[in-house]
């Protein structure tokens, strides 16, 4: 009995880690499709506005605040600024500028290297060979799959820097997540950054006059979807799969969302895909894969194989050890309770395209 229980198990596993790297995908897909009609910025407003009303309903219902310092507040308030507002603006910014969605995707799978090797030492932590070997990579597979589109692409040469920012956004709410030892839940978390991105959206489609939507039926189908895939489907699948594999297989997972993009862009849209493009995905899976087995290598054991309290290592050295993840997130070692240092890129799951 226990073997047919492990068995299905594991098929649940694989069928949910299937509908993740799916619904993720879906966003930069859904991102292609709406935006070719109306702005960016009036898809974006009415994809989190109502999200955020019935977060914030089901929160308030729930007590999802209370006893939540306000300085937690402020920062997750800042992170979903960032994570939010930042990630989602300049992705949707660069789909509707014509690059390409497996691109687009790439540059966003490639920033746990970035993380791990360039805000690594702003925290004070060492970055060894392997993970500079690992960003130098990803950064050539980028300029790889980044060449091979520019020929066939609409887009400015310019435009490929929104991609960049988007991935930038997410570091800097990395970083000040990272600087946050508070546990909250993930309703929390994530009515926090939702309700603060819709805040920001709706300022900026009232600047840009892109707040007034249209009357299409498919406009409000696309809203409609891009609020429950990528942001409800995906996001609690990733909190799901975090806890069921860990952050290294789910991070390798965030990286299959590139090619799967891709292929579904080629497919739908016409996107180019060329031999150099499947070389530049080549190299960045290279990279991220020696990340993930340098973290897998290097991370504590877990509680079950641990040593007993006369061998266990000190606090200090406990702290050092589990922010070797290329996202900079924090499982505790002796649980396998997920910290909301992960918030950044949960925020940014919340709102992916």
């Amino acid at each position: 009995m226990s073997k047919q229980i492990g068995i299905l198990g594991a098929v649940v596993t694989v069928l949910a880690s299937l509908a993740f790297v799916a619904s993720w995908s879906s966003g930069f897909v859904i991102a292609k499709i709406a935006t070719a009609d109306v702005p960016a910025a009036t898809l974006l407003v009415w994809r989190f506005a109502p999200l955020a009303v019935v977060l914030l309903a089901v929160a308030s219902a729930t007590g999802a605040f209370r006893g939540v310092p306000r300085v937690e507040l402020r920062r997750q308030a800042v992170i979903g600024l960032f994570a939010q507002f930042g990630y989602c603006a300049f992705v949707y910014a660069a789909v509707g500028s014509g690059i390409a969605t497996g691109t687009t995707a790439l540059i966003d799978a490639v920033q746990p290297l970035v993380v791990a090797t360039l805000v690594g030492p702003l925290l004070g932590l060492r970055v060894r060979g392997a993970q500079w070997a690992g960003l130098a990579l990803g950064a050539v597979g980028v300029a790889a799959v980044v060449g091979s589109q520019l020929g066939g692409s609409t887009a400015p040469a310019a435009a490929y820097l929104l991609p960049a920012l988007a991935m930038a956004c997410l570091i800097v709410g990395t970083f000040v997540a990272r600087r946050s030892e508070a546990r909250l839940p993930v309703l929390t978390i994530m009515t926090i950054h939702v309700s603060v991105g819709a805040a920001a959206l709706i300022v900026l489609a009232v600047a840009t006059g892109a707040l007034v939507p249209p009357a299409d039926p498919q406009f409000w189908l696309a809203a409609l979807l891009s609020a429950a895939l990528p942001s409800l489907v995906a996001y609690s699948l990733y909190w799901w799969l975090l806890r069921r594999v860990g952050i290294t297989a789910l991070n390798a997972l965030l990286f299959l969302v590139a090619p799967t993009t891709a292929l579904a862009g080629t497919a739908m849209f016409g996107e180019p895909l060329t031999g150099w493009t499947i070389v530049g995905f080549v190299l960045c899976a290279s990279g991220v894969a020696l990340v993930l087995v340098f973290d897998r290598a290097h991370r504590p054991v877990a509680a079950a194989a641990a040593p007993d309290a006369a061998t266990a290592p000190a606090p200090a050295k406990k702290i050092d050890a589990r922010v070797n993840d290329p996202h900079l997130a924090v499982v505790s070692p002796s649980t396998s309770v997920v910290r909301p240092d992960h918030a950044p890129r949960e925020a940014e799951e919340a709102c992916r395209r």
